[in-house]
């Protein structure tokens, strides 16, 4: 699916949020990236072949309290 030098992380691998950004849509809260990875802003992700990766949120803050 990549055409760049270097091509992306494919979408199965460890790293594929490294993939370079094809559309990003912050209203929508969604991100597509090169290899065909949909990333949403609560860290979850749909790949191309139609799995789920379920959000993975930061352990032991409570929501609503500043960093």
């Amino acid at each position: 699916m990549c055409q760049h030098e270097t091509a992306c992380p494919a979408a199965d691998a460890a790293d594929r949020e490294a993939a370079r950004t094809i559309r990003h849509r912050p209203e929508q809260g969604w991100t597509l990236l090169c290899n065909g990875v949909l990333l949403f802003e609560d860290t979850g992700e749909l790949l191309p072949d139609g799995r789920v990766v379920a959000p993975r949120r930061p352990l032991g803050v409570p929501a609503g309290t500043a960093a």
